[in-house]
């Protein structure tokens, strides 16, 4: 039986947890940092098992059969609590959060500030390896969580969808460009997923009150829908747990993001 802890979980919480046989941290480091060193008993995860590409566009979703069997094979299925964290700021490990919400997992944490602030906060690493225990994970995909390229078409002048664009400024200018076209979905609010996250305090997250008040700065609120999205749904996936932990509820992300929508010649672009 899964365990309920918060969604945002900091590195004494998880400590306290750590002997709990329901409990699988799931590392989606760089293999290398991982090998170097790893919170004990933590599971090694490649975060490309859980994206697919089509290119030029990158970080789509696999098919439910394959994010079962790559699922199965770390021993992810409906019985385990799950906390993920990486080496990068939470990007990857938000990715598998999101993916597993799309699977209706009843339990999954993100560390925060993942192995950054694991280590500088004093908490033991080990290096060695630990095997996993495969599983049968029989888990079904809900997509009201998923934006497509059409659903978003079809509701560019809905007052009630906003569109997060969790890109650097410059990406969201198009000065700086990845795709065939640079810019941003139209009528899209740009708030670079780094702005939630405090570089001064081992990477957490920033408090709840500045979160709030920078989710308010850009005009959002939670009767709305919002649709997150960054280059591939990588650093938007971040900006989605953010959300809701805070609370929002109408939430969509968009896998392929602007490596989708930037190279079709047929998608609306603003600059």
């Amino acid at each position: 039986m899964s365990t309920q802890l918060p969604l945002i979980l900091s590195p004494t919480e998880l400590a306290q947890q750590i002997d709990n046989p329901n409990l699988l941290i799931i590392d989606l480091s760089k293999k290398e940092n991982h090998d170097k060193a790893h919170i004990a008993g933590a599971i090694h995860f490649d975060y490309a098992h859980i994206i697919r590409s089509i290119k030029p566009i990158m970080g789509l979703l696999p098919d439910i059969n394959e994010l079962n069997r790559v699922l199965s094979m770390v021993g992810i299925n409906d019985t385990m609590t799950i906390v993920a964290y990486d080496d990068e700021g939470g990007g990857k490990a938000a990715r598998l959060l999101w993916t597993l919400d799309l699977l209706k997992h009843p339990a999954s944490s993100l560390l925060d500030g993942g192995m950054f602030s694991w280590v500088n906060e004093g908490h033991p690493t080990s290096h060695e390896p630990t095997i996993p225990v495969p599983t049968e994970s029989h888990y079904t995909l809900h997509e009201e969580g998923i934006a497509s390229q059409d659903y978003i078409v079809n509701h560019l002048n809905d007052s009630n969808v906003k569109f997060l664009d969790s890109r650097s400024p410059e990406e969201f200018a198009g000065s700086k460009v990845f795709a065939n076209h640079g810019g941003h979905i139209p009528g899209a609010i740009n708030m670079d997923w780094m702005l939630t996250i405090d570089k001064s305090n081992n990477m957490r997250l920033l408090n709840d009150d500045k979160l709030k008040d920078l989710l308010e700065s850009k005009g959002l609120n939670k009767n709305q829908q919002i649709i997150v999205y960054c280059q591939t749904h990588h650093r938007s996936s971040h900006t989605y747990v953010v959300l809701k932990h805070l609370g929002y509820t109408n939430l969509m992300g968009y896998p392929g993001a602007w490596s989708d929508w930037g190279n079709s010649e047929t998608t609306p672009k603003e600059v």
